[in-house]
């Protein structure tokens, strides 16, 4: 890398505060000498890079752009990257008014907000579920009327599977609309008036972590995701890559993923894509302008010797790393919560770590905290890691850590807001 004390390489990193992708971020520029400035709205954290960095109003992009200016002004940036779906636009505006590498702010836009990328992918001739938009304001029983069962409801803009429910009839259709209502309200989501409801696409899904230069999608990896994800919510499981999908499919996946950033006018940084496959083809179930990121990241060494964030960032400073090819195979299971209430221990961690093929066992949520299922939820309670000599291998590793594990979890009672309070603090 460059001198890392040269203004070109210093890099602001938007996050908003409660992301799990900031740590590994400022761990890979640390590992490549290059400065990095986190900008978001931590004044008060006991985090320092949050209290010590750039505070922002993510909530007011006409602010939070000025600061941004007036940063740069005073010390220029080489780049500037949005971590998460929330200030991917945000990075783009700043970055175009800088000068600087970065995609159309409106791509970025039309990514992240379902209902319009359907729309955008559906009128360039790709395969998209058919859907539209329900106003929750509206009755929904007249809604409903032209809805085809089993389908899928969702938020138009939260990532993470977070509100995304499959309703196999009327009943359970009503059900997950005031449900996700209920998560929009308390989550204060700007467009929490309309959801995207479309049908259930069947088939084998996979994602996709890429790079976009110049328009040109380098794909990283496909990762197979072997656990059926057939709702009636989508929490994701198990990662494991390089792909056992055939040789063919998995060309068609990046024909497909490249066609879809082509279509949003995505140009420049990270892409993570979400496909469907069945006998129809592939179809787009997501492609957002942003990695899929934290330790989920981690993987991308098992194929390039490097892992995500460091990638993002030396491409960022157009030093591209070069590859180091890996044979073999290697995976992640982002543990599950196995139901709500209150974490009290975690038993069964040293066996699962003493498991061939195994790297680590990280637990991330600590005892005495509350733990939230999908579809409200966002967060796993930890991640195992595996690498072997094959995918299976590495899959079956991951498979008997994950039987090894007792999570015990106490009920949280919530007669009142206060007794809430009290409980989880005594936990």
């Amino acid at each position: 890398m460059t001198n890392a004390t040269s203004d070109r390489d210093r890099i602001l990193v938007i996050a908003p505060h409660s992301s799990y992708r900031t740590a590994p971020f400022l761990h890979a520029a640390h590992k490549l000498g290059v400065e990095v400035l986190i900008a978001s709205q931590g004044k008060y954290s006991v985090v320092s890079a949050y209290a010590e960095g750039l505070h922002l109003d993510l909530q007011d992009t006409a602010k939070a752009l000025a600061a941004i200016l007036t940063e740069a002004r005073a010390r220029p940036f080489s780049a500037i990257i949005g971590t998460d779906d929330s200030t991917t636009e945000l990075a783009a505006l700043a970055a175009r008014r800088l000068g600087l590498s970065h995609n159309p702010p409106e791509s970025v836009r039309l990514a992240r907000r379902k209902d319009l990328a359907r729309s955008c992918l559906r009128q360039k001739g790709l395969l998209v579920p058919d859907h539209r938009r329900i106003d929750l304001r509206q009755p929904l029983i007249e809604q409903a009327r032209n809805v085809r069962f089993p389908c899928v409801l969702k938020p138009l803009s939260l990532s993470a599977s977070r509100g995304v429910i499959r309703a196999d009839d009327l009943e359970t259709f009503s059900r997950a609309c005031a449900r996700i209502e209920r998560l929009l309200v308390k989550e204060q989501v700007a467009e929490r008036d309309h959801i995207l409801v479309e049908d259930f696409v069947p088939g084998v899904e996979v994602a996709v972590e890429g790079m976009l230069s110049g328009g040109d999608l380098a794909v990283l990896s496909i990762f197979d995701k072997p656990d059926p994800l057939d709702g009636p919510y989508f929490e994701e499981t198990y990662y494991v890559t390089p792909s056992r999908l055939d040789r063919e499919i998995q060309a068609q996946v990046r024909e497909q993923v490249e066609r879809a950033c082509q279509a949003y006018g995505l140009r420049e940084g990270p892409i993570h894509a979400e496909c469907r496959i069945n006998d129809t083809g592939v179809w787009i179930i997501e492609v957002a302008a942003r990695s899929i990121g934290g330790l989920c990241g981690r993987l991308l060494r098992f194929g390039t010797g490097y892992t995500l964030e460091e990638l993002i960032l030396a491409q960022a400073l157009s030093e591209p790393l070069a590859a180091d090819t890996r044979k073999g195979g290697a995976g992640v299971l982002m543990i599950p919560i196995p139901q709500a209430g209150i974490l009290r221990r975690v038993e069964g961690v040293m066996a699962a770590e003493r498991v061939p093929d195994i790297e680590e066992v990280m637990i991330q949520i600590r005892e005495g905290y509350e733990l939230v299922r999908w579809p409200e939820g966002s967060g796993y309670l930890g991640f195992i890691f595996a690498r072997a000599s094959t995918p299976q291998q590495a899959e079956a590793a991951l498979r008997a850590a994950h039987a090894c594990l007792n999570i015990v979890v106490a009920p949280l009672w919530k007669g009142n807001a206060a007794v809430a309070h009290v409980t989880t603090s005594a936990a």
